[in-house]
């Protein structure tokens, strides 16, 4: 997914050597998303310093943007501005081929009087596009993005009266947009001011004041229509706008710093105080002051947006020892599974809490089925603990692809709960999904690892993983937290159940010794990295194995895919003579996972026919396992732990593999190609 960084200065100096550096360190931070191209637009220097608008746009890294900036000398880098305003954007090529012409900004006219960035898709593109080039505008990419600032300037040329604010400008354009978009827009003819808005792709408001912020929250100016009176009562409101409205009442020579972000990551170095927007807001930054306004307000709606306090630090952001952001975040899996549990189980009283549960806990023990829905790793999360929740609930469970599982129209009823598992909680199709679920009735409950996103915001309940910050693209860590978060409500849903008291005894004392196995898998990195050697060259990989560890071969496979470009395939044991089995030679590489649970015997028949067809398998196993050793190619020896827990710990090599075999072919860990790191378009 795109990313959007922008900057607003009010009457804190800053030269525009500082404003770009601040301005690319920002894209910087956002580089996990992926990207193919970069730009930034900042105010020319013109007599009064924001007469006209400068475009730096490149194909490539940030990097190639940064140096790009420098070899310009049209503009004093010098220069120092009381006020401005620059945005900043990193694309992923959707609608045009990576190039200088089509990345963000995109302007109105080749003077620049609006320019906007924009991450989403516009799926009514081409019936605008042929519109305004009937007006006699010109197009000069080949993006779905244009369309904003041209649509923008035509709105602007044919306004009925002289004054019009760039908010209700801002409001005419999205009423003619479809589809899903976080925008940020800027203009010649509204020095210092900026205008973001969004709907259905996630956008985010950083302050950063020279004084105390006085309150907690920010007042929503309601706009009703689109009339001329309208236009005059905000006139009057933006003449007004201060100790009532604006974000605080401080003194007229009050300074402060804006930061438009579609991630926190992007800006906790500079704030932890952050609005996130909601669907149909617009938030506008003039004279310093912020206030945000609904387009289309809802019936009994909260008429606030709370000011929210990050938790992540910048250190969690960065990679310290690492080569790369993976490598990190697989290693952090001690402790972002402890963290998951933390405060959640009581392991001297064996007792399981999810406060976030707790409000609608009889409402969901009394449903008929559960829904997990989810996309890639998350729904891989769901497929591993669908057997131990079948059985810790004695409920129906269901694991559904959002993006099939809207496609089959499937039936929800109200006695339904639905679970929408989501790292980033911004996932468009999941996001989809459960606003078909709501419309139905069911009761929606979210499992995210973002606070504010709009599935945390949207469901009716949720747990947060509590993973930490991930930035790799490959999922790592927040799967495995996602697979305990389940597990632990699984613990809650058999907590007065006589017959699964031993059961849940079991689990509990293995996820009180989880994070020391985890240590001791992460142990074997170097033996894994040795066996990725003979791999790295091989254009094609199975993962094998069933039962609880079938899950854990589509997400080895899946996580090999992504960062090694490499072939891979999560296969079912069972399914071996229903097909690939033809695959099975002495060339063709298989890991198979056999650990001592109810389906050992059964994996040592699928075994017996690998090696039977010459087959070299490379086997994860149980410490001291003398059936297996007698029979693999390679052994990977793990801790052995519940039968509903082992996947956790045999996902982890898969996931070093996959890191290994990416480095050892030359790629770019952390920024697959063609992959992002938040699916936010279907």
């Amino acid at each position: 997914m795109c990313g959007i960084f922008g900057y607003l200065n009010y009457r804190v100096p800053r030269t525009r050597k500082e404003i770009f550096l601040t301005l690319i360190k920002g894209l910087q931070r956002l580089e996990y998303r992926g990207y193919d191209s970069a730009g930034i637009a900042v105010d020319g220097p013109g007599k009064d310093q924001t007469a006209d608008i400068r475009l730096f746009k490149k194909k490539g890294k940030v990097k190639a943007l940064d140096e790009e900036i420098y070899k310009s000398d049209s503009i004093d880098l010098n220069a120092e501005l009381d006020t401005h305003f620059g945005i900043a954007h990193t694309r992923w090529a959707t609608h045009g081929e990576p190039s200088a012409v089509n990345s963000h900004p995109q302007r109105s006219d080749k003077n620049n009087e609006f320019v906007v960035i924009h991450n989403g898709i516009i799926t009514n593109y081409k019936e605008l596009k042929k519109y305004l080039v009937s007006k006699g505008y010109e197009f000069e990419s080949d993006t779905d993005t244009e369309v904003i600032p041209k649509l923008t300037k035509y709105l602007y040329d044919n306004r009925e009266s002289d004054y019009v604010s760039f908010s209700t400008l801002v409001e005419r354009v999205i009423k003619q947009l479809e589809g899903a978009f976080a925008l940020v827009f800027k203009s010649v003819h509204f020095p210092g001011e900026a205008v973001a808005t969004r709907r259905g792709s996630p956008l985010l408001i950083g302050v950063r004041c020279q004084y105390e912020l006085s309150t907690e929250q920010i007042p929503v100016q309601y706009n009703r229509g689109d009339s001329r009176k309208d236009e005059l009562q905000e006139k009057n409101f933006r003449n007004r706008v201060g100790s009532t409205n604006a974000l605080h009442s401080v003194h007229d020579r009050m300074a402060v710093e804006f930061y438009f972000a579609s991630d926190a990551s992007a800006i906790i170095e500079h704030t932890n105080k952050v609005i996130y927007l909601e669907d149909d807001d617009v938030a506008v930054v003039m004279e310093g002051k912020l206030y945000v306004h609904r387009i289309k307000p809802k019936a009994g709606e909260d008429p606030v947006r709370a000011i929210q306090t990050l938790q992540i630090e910048l250190q969690q952001i960065m990679k310290g020892k690492f080569k790369a952001f993976m490598q990190k975040e697989i290693f952090e899996q001690p402790e972002s599974v402890f963290n998951t549990m933390r405060g959640r189980i009581c392991f001297e009283s064996n007792k399981v809490l999810l406060g976030g549960l707790s409000d609608h806990l009889k409402e969901i023990k009394r449903c008929r089925r559960l829904i997990m829905i989810g996309c890639g790793t998350s729904y891989h999360a769901g497929l591993a603990t669908r057997q131990i929740l079948e059985e810790l609930t004695e409920l129906p469970v269901m694991v559904e692809l959002a993006s099939d599982f809207l496609d089959r129209i499937t039936p929800v009823f109200r006695d339904d709960v639905c679970f929408f598992i989501s790292q980033s909680g911004e996932t468009a199709d999941t996001l989809m999904a459960l606003r078909y679920c709501k419309q139905r009735g069911a009761l929606t409950v979210g499992i995210t690892n973002t606070v504010g996103s709009s599935i945390c915001r949207e469901t009716d309940c949720g747990v947060h993983i509590n993973a930490g910050p991930e930035v790799g693209v490959a999922s790592t860590k927040a799967y495995t937290s996602q697979f305990v978060s389940l597990i632990m409500f699984g613990l809650i849903m058999s907590e007065d159940r006589l017959s699964l008291q031993s059961r849940r005894l079991e689990i509990i004392n293995g996820l009180q010794k989880l994070p020391e196995l985890i240590k001791e898998v992460l142990a074997l990195d170097d033996k894994i990295k040795g066996i990725t050697e003979e791999l790295h060259h091989q254009r094609s990989l199975l993962v094998m194995g069933r039962g609880y560890n079938y899950a854990t071969c589509l997400e080895g496979a899946l996580k090999i895919k992504e960062i090694t470009y490499m072939h891979s395939e999560g296969i079912m044991a069972g399914e071996l003579k229903h097909g690939p089995l033809a695959l099975i030679d002495k060339h063709m590489p298989v890991i198979m996972i056999m650990m001592r649970d109810a389906c050992y015997n059964k994996c040592q028949n699928a075994l017996q026919q690998v090696t039977a067809r010459q087959g070299r398998p490379i086997i994860l196993c149980c410490q001291d396992d003398p059936e297996i050793s007698t029979m693999a190619y390679k052994t990977i020896e793990l801790p052995q732990t519940v039968d509903c827990l082992q996947g956790i710990l045999s996902v982890i090599p898969l996931q070093l593999v996959s890191f290994h075999l990416a480095v050892l072919r030359g790629y770019d860990v952390d920024f697959p190609r063609n992959l992002a790191k938040s699916v936010t378009v279907e």
